[in-house]
């Protein structure tokens, strides 16, 4: 379920970490480690059609489920050209 601007909310981002481990999402634990996250930015620029701008801050926030769906609505949401609704 994408939040109230378009970006990914926390279902979507469970969807798109169980896909990339193969699990049901259910399985997806709320810590996100560096494979998952390297892949979720991949899975989510070529979503939306976007290059995300993220600094390391960005990243280190985004260790978490929680922590990526607030990193990624607003990276999206400053996107140039962002397809946020």
């Amino acid at each position: 379920m994408s939040g109230p601007d378009g970006t990914p909310g926390r279902e979507d981002v469970i969807a798109l970490l169980a896909r990339h481990g193969e699990c049901a999402p259910e399985d997806v634990g709320e810590r996100i480690d560096s494979l998952q996250l390297a892949w979720l930015v991949h899975a989510v620029e070529e979503r939306y059609g976007v290059r995300l701008d993220l600094g390391d801050d960005d990243l280190e926030a985004m260790d978490t489920v929680a922590g990526a769906v607030a990193v990624l609505g607003s990276a999206l949401a400053a996107a140039p050209g962002g397809c946020v609704a």
